[in-house]
């Protein structure tokens, strides 16, 4: 190794493998991070992405090999699931992460305000426990931010994440000091963030595919690899069928030539066997069943109210879900997207107006802190009745009904808590495909599943005729499934768009509601101060001026082009000046509310 390759790796595992009793989950792996890598880890539920990530951060031991980091590496490891202890507080959290990492005390302050205000943090005294999934994993990141790492090990951060807090991360690692290593099955995060992808998956000779670029390009690596296997295979099976032609002939084996050949037929015979084994795919069967109903109306919402505790979260909602329809609910954190779908499924009552269901409507509501009797063997989950279901009106063995789902035969009589978190998801699904509905309500069904069970429950979904309402923080799915997006701005209000971009749009041409919606997502888990400035609008007020100067400097220019008479005799160059005007004009008034709003927040 040249002394710049050395001066560039920052870790470097070799040869590690791990298995958990008699199940092997990687043989032999090496991986190493270099500075500025940001590598995405990929690859199917239950191949040890996780397990592997833990081993890069020291919290696992490797059954062999050996890990090492470069003289006085910083690693920082955010787990999936972001715990904190009673009376921990965001101020304390992240206290003792500075500590760990040998921060003067005389910097805390400092280094705790910027960093948190930067991520949307206004109240630094709230009990951690306190707070939503989102919030907690955006205080985890943090947390392992302060520390100034050389190399930042996220696992599934997006999970909990909602869209907003994911384009928040995207832009930190976009620019970050450090490498990273993130699992994530979210592919537009994996394509706008990562520099290479890695792939753990045993259809790879030595059970990794690493590819430099973001996920597409990796994707066009992994078919162009593939077919070259394929290629291989179909040479070793010709090659195979003569040797095998010539080893039933009875050759004599007494000669040295003989024999070399004899052996060298085993030998391909194997590497076939070996290559046939690997390339061997299988994917889960998911097919959701809707009822024949006819009804074209299943739920109309009418000026329906709702709040919790002192929040509004519908203030006036109208809206139908017709059949066939296939709605995609967004909006930031804490804006009631779970408690509509807990609305739709009867969960919930509403506080005023009307939530009108079709007669006899079949809702299957696929919830999102989703939990199992952990006691409970694969087999009992499957099929509590006994050792067969009925699905589509066919009695189907319990085995059978497994092996749609990637479980095999010897896992059945296993405890359901020795399952991944991808093999849980698997289960969940399998029961619901048992229900018929008139309505599918999803909240966040993405989380856990592999990229390769997330193509398959997408193409279920397309082909699913009945309605749904989903709720997920991957786009590529919000993108590929929904046909009406519906936006919820945080604050009671909601808006019916034509699809995702439509509604980003609209976001950003509402800026100022949309900050006004954060701060209300954190104010429902934490209180801020009021009359009083966080980071980020400090730093807004300080701009706003110079913004506003520049937007009437661009209006004058876009009014003084209405007046130019070559575009005044030009129908459509007339049209766009008035348009490019009206923007502009729109842009000086949100500018000016804004600086009054931020102005009257200092009194």
């Amino acid at each position: 190794m040249s002394k710049y390759q050395a001066t560039l790796l920052i870790l470097n595992a070799k040869d590690i493998s791990k298995a958990f009793g008699a199940t092997s989950l990687f043989r032999d792996i090496s991986f190493t991070v270099d500075e500025g890598d940001r590598i995405g880890l990929i690859g199917p539920n239950g191949s040890g992405k996780s397990t592997l990530l833990k081993i890069l951060a020291g919290e696992l031991e490797p059954d062999s090999g050996e890990v090492a980091a470069r003289k006085l590496t910083r690693l920082s490891y955010v787990a999936q699931d972001s715990e904190f202890a009673e009376g921990d507080t965001v101020r304390t959290v992240i206290q003792s992460a500075l500590q760990r990492a040998g921060v003067p005390e005389t910097e805390w302050e400092a280094r705790l305000r910027e960093t948190l205000g930067r991520a949307g943090f206004a109240d630094f005294e709230t009990e951690a426990v306190t707070f939503s999934g989102g919030w907690r994993k955006r205080l985890a990141i943090i947390e392992a931010l302060v520390q100034k790492p050389d190399v930042l090990l996220l696992d599934e951060p997006t999970n909990h994440l909602d869209l907003a807090g994911i384009e928040w991360l995207e832009s930190i690692l976009e620019s970050a000091p450090f490498a990273c290593v993130v699992i994530s099955h979210d592919r537009y995060f994996l394509e706008n963030v990562t520099t290479q992808m890695a792939e753990l998956n045993r259809a790879y000779p030595d059970g990794l595919l690493r590819v430099s670029g973001n996920y597409s390009e990796f994707l066009e690596m992994k078919q162009e690899f593939l077919a070259a296997q394929s290629r291989r295979q179909d040479a070793l099976e010709n090659r195979v069928r003569i040797e095998k032609e010539w080893l039933r002939r009875g050759p004599k084996a007494r000669t040295t030539k003989s024999k070399a050949r004899i052996d060298r037929a085993n030998e391909l015979i194997g590497e076939l066997t070996e290559l046939g084994g690997r390339l061997q795919t299988r994917s889960a069967a998911i097919d959701f069943t809707a009822t024949d109903r006819q009804t074209k109306r299943l739920v109309s919402l009418e000026d329906l109210d709702y709040s919790a505790g002192n929040k509004r979260l519908f203030d006036k909602l109208n809206f139908v879900i017709t059949a066939g329809m296939r709605v995609g609910l967004v909006g930031p954190n804490g804006s009631g997207k779970t408690t509509l779908l807990r609305l739709l499924s009867g969960e919930l009552q509403e506080d005023a107006g009307s939530l009108q269901r079709a007669n006899m409507l079949k809702v299957v509501y696929f919830e999102q802190n989703r939990q199992m009797d952990e006691t409970l063997t694969l087999r009992r989950a499957l099929a509590p009745e006994g050792d067969s279901i009925i699905y589509q009106d066919r009695v189907i063995h319990v085995a059978s009904w497994a092996s749609r789902f990637l479980f095999t035969g010897e896992q059945l009589n296993q405890p359901v808590s020795r399952l991944s978190g991808g093999e849980r998801a698997r289960v969940l699904i399998a029961k619901l495909m048992l229900q018929p509905a008139d309505l599918l309500l999803l909240d966040e069904p993405t989380n856990d599943l592999d990229i390769a069970t997330l193509e398959i429950l997408e193409e279920s979904l397309l082909e699913y005729p009945g309605a749904l309402v989903l709720v997920t923080h991957d786009r590529y799915m919000l993108d590929r499934i929904s046909n009406v997006v519906l936006g919820l701005d945080g604050v009671g209000g909601a808006e019916r768009f034509a699809d995702y971009l439509q509604w980003e749009s609209w976001l950003a041409s509402r800026k100022p509601q949309k900050e006004l919606a954060a701060k209300t997502a954190g104010k429902s888990v934490s209180a801020p101060s009021k009359k009083k400035l966080s980071y980020l609008e400090a730093r807004e007020w300080s701009e706003i001026e110079q913004r506003i100067a520049e937007a009437e400097e661009s209006l004058a220019r876009k009014k003084a082009a209405l007046e130019d008479p070559t575009v005044a005799i030009d129908s459509i160059r007339l049209q766009a000046a008035l348009a490019q005007t009206e923007e502009a004009s729109a842009l000086v008034d949100s500018l000016y509310a804004r600086w009054a709003e931020l102005e009257a927040k200092q009194v």
